[in-house]
């Protein structure tokens, strides 16, 4: 099922024709470039090669979409099939030639690659961090636009802080967003290195990550284990995907806490943004 934007391009570009309403040119391979704002960095070899294959036997039946730059054309959508066409020799693709600001190009493309299943962890949350740098736009405003929650988008930005070791495992899918909200919270750089070389070594699960940290938390190691209370384990869990950030709920006799950690100034903005909804 491939995941929903929302409103979608076509909401952000009103004045846009659809493709089968526009001129189809074939135009040279050696004068179309890659797309500068492609968030998408890995090119999965199989489904690359199935796709090849495919346009050698049928040719390419969705023509690439392009803007006419200095020296040729740059690729707005469709650089998979082109990377495809390519492998399977082709001279010259189909593609319509559209007339877009660099804004309009970059917001385009980033938007056409969400929709794709297979980008990964960090490959969105560079597309989500492109597009808040680009457009200059908050983040509750980047969830309304690409139709996903605040805590979604921020849980993926929350990966960007991670050491550079962790990022490629998360791109090579030797770890998986779960892994990497968990490791997001562990705020020394080698202890997460480490923590994410056993995860990789033995294989453990998100669960079982989650525990290892918390077992490793300083206030456990003095004191006694004692069974985690269930409802508030539960109310963690709610809390933690409503803020998008770690939250720990700690009760001692008839006095408890909440702890909300936040990343940077912004974070904070945010976390005190969603409190406010609450506000009578």
């Amino acid at each position: 099922m491939a995941k929903g934007l929302g409103k979608g391009v076509n909401h952000i570009f009103k004045d846009m024709s659809p493709i089968e309403d526009e001129h189809v040119q074939h135009l040279s391979v050696k004068d179309i470039r890659p797309n500068p704002y492609q968030p998408r960095k890995i090119f999965e070899e199989t489904p690359l090669e199935e796709l090849t294959q495919s346009i050698k036997e049928h040719g390419i039946l969705q023509p690439v979409i392009v803007r006419k730059s200095l020296k040729g054309f740059e690729i707005v959508a469709g650089e998979r099939r082109f990377r495809a066409a390519q492998a399977a020799g082709l001279a010259h693709v189909p593609a319509v030639v559209r007339d877009l600001t660099e804004r309009q190009m970059m917001e385009l493309s980033v938007l056409e690659n969400l929709q794709r299943e297979d980008l990964t962890p960090v490959e969105e949350a560079n597309a989500y961090q492109t597009l808040l740098d680009k457009l200059q736009i908050s983040q509750e405003e980047l969830a309304e636009k690409v139709g996903k929650s605040r805590p979604h988008i921020a849980n993926h930005l929350r990966l960007l802080h991670l050491p550079e070791g962790i990022l490629e495992k998360l791109s090579s899918k030797k770890l998986t967003m779960g892994h990497g909200r968990a490791l997001a919270g562990v705020k020394n750089a080698e202890t997460a290195n480490q923590l994410a070389e056993k995860t990789v070594s033995e294989g453990l699960n998100v669960r079982q990550l989650e525990k290892l940290i918390q077992d490793m938390s300083p206030a456990r190691k003095d004191k006694p284990k004692k069974q985690a209370d269930p409802h508030l384990k539960h109310q963690e869990t709610v809390l933690r995907e409503r803020f998008g950030t770690s939250v720990a709920i700690k009760k001692n006799k008839n006095k408890g806490k909440i702890e909300i950690e936040f990343m940077s100034e912004e974070d904070l903005e945010r976390i005190l943004s969603l409190l406010g909804d609450h506000e009578e």
